[in-house]
């Protein structure tokens, strides 16, 4: 057997990876044709591929040609998440087809490999570890041709007629693809008491697939020139909802570094309220009122319970244990530790969210959704509570994990909940102590602008007493806190830019000046990038926000994938892969680029505050 290609041992770019999903998990493949990341059943449940994260022996599912590749390609077929990777070689040129079919009770990943030309010789190594690559499971033949791999509740099944031998641990095999044929490989996962899955048609499933997602993908709003860049970060979005629920989670990953061989590795396989209203506006803009409603519905049903209990972050189907510890037996991506399992965040106090929820619902009528009965009586627990704790420090937006502040943003949401409860009296007939809502409303805007602003740097300021800058302040004028024209505001936007963008990227905030509990440095967060083009958008500087959109889009991947972070100087994505809120703050700026009432200059102009 020829010696075993290994792509896993080259330095590695988060943006090299691919992602395919089936609305309910989802798996990274290299460009090399390794799967690298696959947790089953759920987003957040354990991995069984983790060499994202380690090294092969923790986990991956290698197809590559045996001899030296010259081109490779990628592409996803019509509107779908279905992978096509083309390797062209001395001798010949195959496509490796990968894909995961929406769910009929089996979770399953389909590899094809079809011969386009001439003749591919490949090979295949199958390393599957369950826990995150910590659990060796027990091998056993299948009649039929492939595999069983079973360990305590886990099982998986792979099904192909290509031979495979055990080698190590590891199941290798190796075979030829001409011209007009096609090999196939089924994974299938399910229980270890249960039979084993029932086989998979490869070709039936891959039709299926791509009709699912063509007629979901065609149903987009336009976006004028921009509609293919919209429409792929709504299939990204699309592959993050966990279907069950409606549960949207920020990335299917977890400690992809914010910054090489860094600390900053979180997990992110959860489902954050800060992301509510981008998320539901980014939805119904595009024409998607299905999945804003069941978006709107899991938000419901994971907040539901006492005011002082929510959280800032739930699982996907609303848990709140996430419980936050280290895979100490995996090296990180690239060498950045620790790895983390769960997210010790969701325990902050955070007072932004309570204006995210607020202003979602909100946002969620004003579209057109249907109410909800149980809404008022939620609202008005959240508001009462809200009030007797605005004036508290907090942990903010960014979750720091030093001690808390009182951030000029968590205040502005505080007013947003406040401010979106008036309105849905004025504006929805809901019912509600309006009078008493007002005065608060009115204390906290009077609150942020006598301590949060500085006069001395004609800026908001990151929070009260500080002199540093944040990019959460970019949001103010689209939250309506002020219009965008406000002297105010005009020199926080111009603050921020002579301070926190560099590379014509917005970083969150100089980690230098911002005792957030962690060592110094990260990347600049692609969604903050985003917000300083509505901003231009909102002042009017419509060329400028025209060529910083171009120049953002030009950092997406060859698939058209944005990570959480860019490095301006190594000009790689960092961070957790690929990022909803990166694609929910591409999609927002897209709309608001193409139509007059796009989604930050309907939420400015209704929601602004007098002056």
């Amino acid at each position: 057997m020829a010696a075993m290609p290994d792509p896993a041992r080259a330095p590695r770019r988060i943006e090299d990876y691919a992602i395919i999903g089936d609305c309910e998990s989802a798996a990274l493949i290299s460009r090399d044709g390794s799967v690298d990341w696959l947790c089953w059943p759920r987003f957040d449940s354990g991995a069984c591929f983790s060499a994202l994260l380690g090294e092969p022996e923790n986990g991956r599912w290698l197809i590559t040609p045996i001899d030296r590749t010259e081109r490779v390609t990628r592409r996803y077929i019509d509107g779908s998440l279905t992978l096509v990777t083309t390797f062209e070689t001395t001798s010949g040129i195959v496509e490796l087809v990968d894909f995961m079919p929406p769910r009929k009770g089996t979770a399953a990943l389909v590899r094809l490999v079809r011969g386009v030309r001439g003749h591919v010789d490949l090979c295949t190594e199958f390393i599957l570890r369950f826990d995150y690559g910590s659990i060796v499971p027990w091998v056993e033949r299948l009649e039929e041709g492939g595999l069983r791999a079973v360990a305590g509740p886990e099982m998986a099944v792979l099904r192909t007629l290509v031979p495979l031998d055990n080698r190590d641990f590891t199941t290798v095999g190796e075979f030829t693809v001409r011209a007009g044929e096609t090999v196939s490989f089924v994974l299938s996962y399910g229980a270890s008491q249960l039979p084993p899955p029932k086989p998979i048609h490869p070709e039936n499933a891959l039709r299926e697939t791509c009709a699912y997602w063509h007629s979901w993908s065609h149903r987009c709003e336009p976006a004028g020139r921009w509609s293919d860049a919209v429409k792929r970060s709504l299939k990204v979005l699309k592959g993050l909802t966990y279907a069950p629920t409606g549960g949207i989670v920020a990335a299917p990953t977890t400690s992809l570094p914010e910054q090489a061989g860094g600390v900053r590795n979180w997990d992110y396989r959860y489902c954050w309220l800060r992301d509510a209203t981008f998320t539901l506006l980014a939805l119904e803009t595009a024409g998607y009122y299905e999945e804003a409603r069941d978006w709107r519905d899991w938000l419901l049903r994971a907040i539901a319970g006492c005011p002082d209990q929510l959280q800032i972050m739930y699982g996907v189907g609303g848990e709140r244990r996430l419980s936050e510890w280290e895979a100490s037996w995996l090296s990180g991506f690239e060498g950045a530790r620790p790895v983390r399992i769960g997210n010790a965040a969701a325990a902050q106090l955070q007072l932004d969210v309570y204006g995210e929820v607020v202003d979602a619902m909100f946002q969620a009528r004003l579209h057109g959704l249907p109410p909800v009965d149980r809404w008022s009586a939620i609202a008005c627990a959240f508001l009462e509570h809200l009030e007797g704790i605005w004036r508290e420090p907090d942990e903010g937006i960014w979750e720091v994990r030093g001690p808390p502040q009182h951030f000029t943003y968590s205040k502005v949401m505080a007013w947003v909940a406040f401010d979106r409860a008036v309105k849905s009296v004025e504006q929805l007939a809901v019912v509600g102590p309006v009078d008493r809502w007002r005065t608060v409303r009115d204390a906290i805007h009077a609150d942020v602008c006598g301590n949060g602003f500085d006069e001395k740097l004609g800026s908001f300021v990151q929070a009260y007493g500080s002199k540093a800058l944040d990019a959460s302040l970019l949001l103010l004028p689209i939250v309506g806190f002020l219009p965008p024209s406000d002297p105010r505001i005009i020199g926080t936007v111009g603050a921020i830019e002579r301070r926190l963008m560099m590379g014509g990227v917005i970083f969150r905030y100089d980690t230098g000046e911002t005792q957030d509990g962690l060592p110094f440095g990260e990347s600049a967060f692609l969604a903050c990038s985003f917000w300083f083009v509505d901003n231009l958008i909102l002042q009017g500087r419509l060329e400028e926000a025209h060529e910083m959109f171009e120049r953002l889009l030009d950092l997406r991947n060859d698939l058209g994938l944005l990570a959480e972070e860019y490095d301006p100087i190594t000009r790689r994505q960092m961070g957790n892969f690929p990022q909803a809120f990166s694609h929910v703050a591409l999609v927002n700026t897209a709309y608001n680029l193409t139509r007059v009432d796009g989604p930050a200059e309907e939420r400015a102009d209704r929601n602004a505050a007098e002056a």
